[in-house]
């Protein structure tokens, strides 16, 4: 990954959008810390989960399952 100071990435700002297309993500530092990271617009969507996580278990077929709660009483516990 190339890495741009900030100054150098807004002067030059269409050919680290050149790059970030052909070449992939570009680091953009401030003050020489990683600060933000220039990326195609396709690399972006494929990077992003298709589903969370939730929706994905609630999409699960119920079908066949039972589960039924114990009766039991729960143990004893001394605090």
């Amino acid at each position: 990954m190339d890495a741009w100071k900030l100054q150098d990435a807004k002067a030059r700002f269409s050919e680290v959008v050149d790059r970030a297309l052909r070449d992939g993500p570009q680091l953009v530092t401030r003050h020489g810390e990683n600060a933000v990271v220039i990326v195609a617009y396709r690399d972006f969507v494929a990077a992003e989960p298709a589903q969370d996580f939730k929706d994905f278990l609630m999409s699960i077929p119920r079908v066949g399952i039972e589960i039924k709660p114990s009766r039991r009483r729960p143990r004893r516990v001394e605090l």
